[in-house]
């Protein structure tokens, strides 16, 4: 007889769990995933280092297909039956799954999502757990699949190449809710997946299942830059291969099944570019529309002339940031999103890189600038006597010292970082991002003569810049290193080891800092790209503070009510988004602002920009800026935000010492309290002392006068309390006093510090070891001393 409460939770699975899936017809090799982590960990930057946090695992996912029906959360046999149900409920939730099980080899606890009766949860024993086919019932119930032809989309296959690549659980879900939308008879379909998180290899899928399954046999994939449709195709479409094309020069050819084409490509200003017209209003009966808050979002755009045209096709919008304003909204047009996953969500899973962020205050930005009287610019014209600030600088006046002093900074934070840390800077428009790569130039003059591209002006209007764009995109590409741009790069660049993004444009539209914050989010560890900084100088960063910056899109549009398009403001307008060649889909120059007479005339004229020197300009301070758990500003100081937080979790100072001296390990209450939100590495910076968290700790919450490890150390060797050692151990014991004294106690808690000078002095590990009697009795030392180290004096 098996006594089951010495079992071990993997002993559970193996003898009881597992066997019970086989008994009920589960086939072990093809439908059951045991241990599967389905996120990558969060990223924690402790200074220069990073460190991943734990990844979510389910025990086991039951699988139909390709699809995830049922999880089941696995326990010893020491917890209840229902011991792992929140949790299991928790992943189930975030998986997108209607059947969840918890055990404890007794039994299984079923919580079914397709209730809303008593039947929502029963207890089972281990021989009735349900078949695949019982289950594959409750997720068509729960997905409403109600059609075979819907059954028969449901169960088409991903694409795989091979290569072991599948979609990752949020792709797996924005896949299956669009495929069963269309299923369902939705022709109006919106995906809002965060930049960086794949969503054209997300549209692959999605194309690939419907195209195979036959629900669908023609597709356009529509985008608005030449640079999106070159990404597409050479990337995760090219497995259509010879079934796609690209639409190029108006010139169609309807022998295909997938076409990738601009907009600009199909409709133009007069009736004879409208090469859309060429196909039959029914030939496509699929249309993705790539980076969908764009011009497709607007009622009167010639984008939007081409969806209606092919109205009767389903049309699936694909963005980052859902567009909602007064003029303009996504969800009018494509209905709520069927699934949503955001940047917080993708940084929490440890899929998108976090961001650190150091605001950079100039005395110009801060306090205005007011010229002195009779101030004329180099070309002798006098300069308005008013208070200029962020708003005119490099607008409607270039101070050439501002560029100077921005150019100056960066280049300061970059010898302090790395050099060739891949930075992309947006500047206001084109003229000043020719002068910010002149700045750039003269503050790295040694790395510029090694090579010219180290900054590069990457604009619309530049074509030498252009022509990097890949090299600065492509990680084995060492140069360019910096580019300067202004709109160019704010979508639909792949910049996948952009370490520094540098703010230094007026950022008003909420859409536009989206995107440029996502050109850093991306992750790439072969090149060791895990976070990125950005650096601003326009306090565009406010916008972290502002509730939509990573929440739902909020339906500004009054659905029913004519809107008069003339009603924007010339700002709002440029600030916005790009304007692009009708042809080729590139960037052009934006000219400069339109401005109405004061005299109240309805005549417009361009305002030159007005250039000048001879300002004083510093900066007046830089200064880092720290975001709690839910993404937002830190607005209280960092010491209260940490209180708060430790006084949460330890509701006294006892409380606290209680837990700390009965860890196993002192390392796991720090990385919990990491994980809840404390930032120890500001917290260190904040005291300015050489003391371990302990300390730390003590004195944030609960007001206690901090020792550094030295003192501790030195309270340790007065004590004589090694003593009742051998001497080869007191020597040990002594180094890793030492060796806590100058890098704290994660350190000595791991048997792997016996590797490192000066301990091979002393023999191998396992030498060392043998000093102390066995492994235990050497853990059981680290672990005595660890307590004297925090006994009170």
């Amino acid at each position: 007889m098996i006594d089951k409460k010495s079992l071990s939770e993997r002993d559970i699975c193996s003898k009881f769990i597992t066997p019970a899936l086989q008994q009920a017809g589960w086939n072990i090799q093809t439908q059951v995933l045991e241990e599967v982590s389905f996120t990558d960990g969060k990223i924690y930057v402790r200074g220069k280092l990073t460190a991943r946090g734990e990844r979510k695992r389910a025990d086991y996912l039951l699988y139909y297909q390709d699809n995830p029906i049922a999880i089941i959360e696995a326990k010893d046999n020491k917890h209840s039956v229902r011991a792992g149900i929140q949790q299991a409920l928790n992943y189930a939730r975030i998986l997108d799954i209607p059947s969840v099980f918890s055990s404890n080899g007794d039994g299984f606890i079923f919580h079914d999502r397709t209730a809303d009766d008593e039947s929502i949860e029963t207890e089972l024993n281990l021989e009735n757990f349900p078949s695949p086919e019982l289950l594959w019932l409750k997720y068509k119930q729960y997905k409403g699949i109600v059609t075979p032809q819907g059954e028969k989309i449901a169960l088409q296959k991903y694409f795989s190449d091979g290569s072991g690549r599948k979609p990752r659980y949020y792709q797996q879900i924005a896949i299956n809710r669009t495929v069963e939308a269309i299923a369902n008879g939705q022709n109006r379909i919106l995906l809002v997946m965060a930049t960086g998180t794949g969503k054209t290899y997300t549209a692959f899928q999605i194309i690939h299942r419907l195209w195979k399954s036959g629900a669908k046999k023609r597709i356009l994939f529509l985008a608005d830059r030449n640079a999106l449709i070159d990404q597409t195709k050479r990337g995760d479409f090219k497995h259509f291969k010879d079934k796609m094309t690209v639409v190029k020069n108006r010139m169609i050819d309807k022998s295909y099944e997938i076409y990738l084409a601009l907009y600009q490509g199909l409709a133009g200003a007069d009736e004879d570019a409208n090469a859309y017209k060429q196909f039959s209003p029914d030939f496509f009966d699929l249309i993705i529309i790539d980076e969908c808050h764009r011009g497709s979002a607007k009622e009167d755009s010639s984008w939007r002339e081409i969806l209606n045209y092919f109205g009767k096709a389903t049309h699936v919008g694909l963005t980052a940031t859902p567009k909602e304003t007064k003029e303009t909204s996504n969800t009018e047009y494509f209905g709520e999103p069927v699934y949503t996953y955001s940047l917080k969500q993708g940084i929490d899973d440890g899929f998108l890189a976090p961001y650190k962020v150091i605001r950079v205050a100039l005395n110009l930005d801060s306090e205005g600038y007011r010229p002195e009287h009779g101030k004329t610019d180099k070309e002798g014209n006098a300069i308005e006597d008013r208070i200029y600030n962020r708003k005119d600088f490099d607008r409607s006046l270039v101070i050439e010292e501002r560029t100077d002093a921005v150019a100056k900074k960066l280049t300061e934070y970059l010898k302090g970082f790395d050099r060739f840390a891949k930075t992309i800077i947006f500047c206001v428009d084109i003229d000043h991002a020719e002068r910010m790569r002149n700045a750039i130039a003269r503050h790295n003059a040694d790395l510029v003569a090694e090579n010219y591209k180290y900054v590069m002006q990457i604009t619309g209007d530049n074509d030498e810049g252009k022509r990097e764009l890949d090299n600065f995109i492509n990680p084995e590409e060492k140069y360019p290193v910096i580019a300067t741009t202004s709109e160019l790069m704010t979508t639909g660049v792949d910049a996948q080891t952009c370490k520094m993004i540098v703010l230094d444009a007026n950022i008003n539209s909420m859409t536009k800092f989206k995107q440029i914050v996502g050109r850093g989010t991306r992750i790439n560890e072969e090149f060791n790209k895990l976070y990125f900084t950005i650096l601003d100088f326009r306090n565009a960063t406010d916008n972290f503070a502002d509730p939509d910056f990573d929440g739902d899109p909020i339906r500004v549009k009054p659905i029913t009510e004519d809107v008069d398009l003339t009603d924007i403001s010339d700002e709002e307008e440029l600030d916005d988004e790009p304007i692009i060649d009708d042809i080729t889909g590139d960037e052009i120059v934006i000219v400069p602002p339109l401005v109405r007479e004061p005299n109240g005339s309805e005549e417009y004229k361009a305002r030159p920009k007005q250039y000048i020197n001879g300002v004083d300009v510093s900066v007046l301070v830089s200064r880092e800026l720290y975001f709690d758990n839910n993404g937002k500003p830190i607005t209280v100081s960092l010491k209260d935000y940490t209180k708060n937080i430790i006084q949460q979790q330890f509701t006294s100072l006892d409380d606290f010492l209680l837990t700390w001296n009965n860890a196993d390990k002192k390392e796991a209450i720090i990385k919990e309290l990491q994980e809840q939100g404390v930032m120890v590495e500001a917290l260190y910076d904040a005291v300015d002392k050489q003391v371990d968290l302990f300390d730390l700790i003590c004195h944030v919450a609960y007001d206690q006068p901090p020792l550094t490890r030295q003192e501790r150390a030195n309270n340790v060797k007065k004590r004589n309390y090694f003593t009742k050692y051998g001497e080869q151990a007191r020597k040990v014991l002594e180094t890793l006093l030492d060796k806590y004294a100058d890098e704290g106690v994660e350190n000595i808690e791991s048997i792997e510090v016996l590797r490192v000078k000066p301990f091979d002095e002393y023999g191998s590990p396992i030498e060392i070891i043998n000093e102390f009697g066995s492994k235990q009795k050497y853990l059981d030392a680290v672990r005595e001393l660890e307590n004297e180290l925090y006994r009170k004096v």
